[in-house]
């Protein structure tokens, strides 16, 4: 059942679109002037025929004050300095995953030279991490604007931190290697830091790279990791929200996120107890972007800086990934609690609303008043109440134990 994806500039005459007969919905990335202002999705009969009047009217109905916002500005004539940018390392955390990162890479490549005779806009960084053989490393080596390093212990955080320590730069950017990076994504990177020049972290847009399986659909009708074509500074406050900045997943997504290196050497870099791989695959991201903020410092979120990301294609590992959420955000949620005093009444409330939502999502699929299926619903509570119970402190022993190995 897969959905159709296709890009529309809105500056240039629409098209009419024509499913395949496999084809049972369409996905728009809608463009301004190469910008992307936002992202519609529906299911439709196969064979179906969405014509330049009726793709005009959708875009109208769900993008109009956008598109108006993002005209408004273009008026106004607002340019950035763009010779005041940080260096900047993008660095591709990877494990014997040489297909999908040498496509992330063949992404990045096409962005690092404005053209042949220039030197490159920027350093690319490959850690390998604890590989079993030499194909990434032979990879690279066929790459020479690529650098490549090896990070022995096994732990996405320990190949982060690996990362940190061989990056000169001013900034440093981390991309998953199952990610593309989209042709806008320098250009919003490099506007999100100039804009905020005080920031500690950015982070960006991510959306499908493909729709092509029942999974990746369901996900992505959940809202999947995009956060949203707005752009949002945040502060040390948020009015009205009584457990800012407790509520995380709001900031940004660890597969497209970047940092001043002053700050992640600030506040020691990242907890190599979170993100370890199983059976802790998360809260790293989690985890950094929170220490940014109560560090004093700004994250912004730019929605040009865009990668697409590719989803769990099969339902079983859909369900792992909804499982290791709710794991990796409760053992994340008991070790700030622990380590953040100040903010224990905002991570009991946090902890009381999730489990409170959790449980009201469940009761709709039930009933079959929500899209997502009952099961996925309980495996994310329950992978949250393992979690909770326990699960920061066994990961900070096995960290010890793979940090004494090596």
């Amino acid at each position: 059942m897969p959905y159709a994806i296709r890009n529309i500039e809105i500056t240039q005459p629409l098209p009419s679109i024509e499913l395949d007969p496999s084809e049972q919905g369409i996905a728009l990335i809608v463009r301004r002037s190469d910008r992307p202002l936002g992202f519609l999705m529906q299911p439709l009969p196969e064979g179906s025929i969405l014509s330049s009047d009726a793709i005009a009217e959708w875009i109208g109905r769900k993008l109009g004050v956008k598109i108006l916002q993002d005209s408004i500005r273009d008026e106004l004539g607002v340019t950035l300095d763009v010779t005041t940018f940080p260096t900047l390392t993008v660095a591709i955390c990877t494990k014997d995953r040489p297909v999908t990162l040498a496509r992330c890479l063949d992404s990045l490549l096409k962005l690092q030279k404005a053209d042949a005779e220039m030197e490159t806009q920027f350093e690319i960084l490959v850690v390998d991490n604890a590989p079993s053989d030499a194909r990434t490393h032979d990879l690279v080596l066929s790459l020479p604007t690529v650098r490549y390093t090896r990070e022995p212990k096994p732990g996405l955080n320990f190949a982060r931190n690996r990362a940190v320590q061989a990056t000169t730069t001013e900034l440093l950017a981390f991309l998953d290697d199952d990610v593309v990076v989209d042709r806008y994504w320098l250009n919003g990177l490099t506007e999100a830091w100039i804009e905020n020049p005080d920031a500690g972290a950015v982070t960006g847009q991510v959306m499908p790279y493909e729709l092509a399986t029942k999974a990746q659909i369901l996900f992505e009708q959940r809202g999947g990791f995009r956060r949203g074509f707005n752009k949002i500074r945040y502060g040390q406050v948020m009015p009205h929200n009584r457990v800012y900045p407790c509520d995380t997943g709001s900031f940004g997504v660890g597969c497209n996120m970047s940092f001043r290196c002053t700050v992640l050497d600030k506040i020691g870099g990242f907890d190599e107890a979170l993100d370890t791989g199983a059976p802790l695959p998360g809260g790293g991201d989690h985890d950094i972007l929170y220490q940014v903020i109560r560090a004093g410092f700004p994250l912004a979120y730019e929605p040009g800086y865009l990668v697409f990301h590719q989803h769990r294609q099969s339902y079983a590992k859909l369900r792992h990934q909804y499982w290791t959420w709710g794991l990796s955000l409760m053992a994340f949620v008991v070790k700030a609690y622990r380590s953040d005093p100040p903010m224990r009444d905002r991570w009991l409330g946090l902890v009381r609303w999730w489990f409170a939502n959790q449980l009201r999502l469940l009761a709709k699929s039930l009933v079959g008043r929500h899209s997502l299926p009952a099961d996925l619903v309980l495996t994310e509570f329950w992978g949250g109440v393992i979690g909770l119970l326990g699960e920061y402190g066994r990961s900070q022993h096995r960290s010890e134990k793979i940090r004494r190995q090596y």
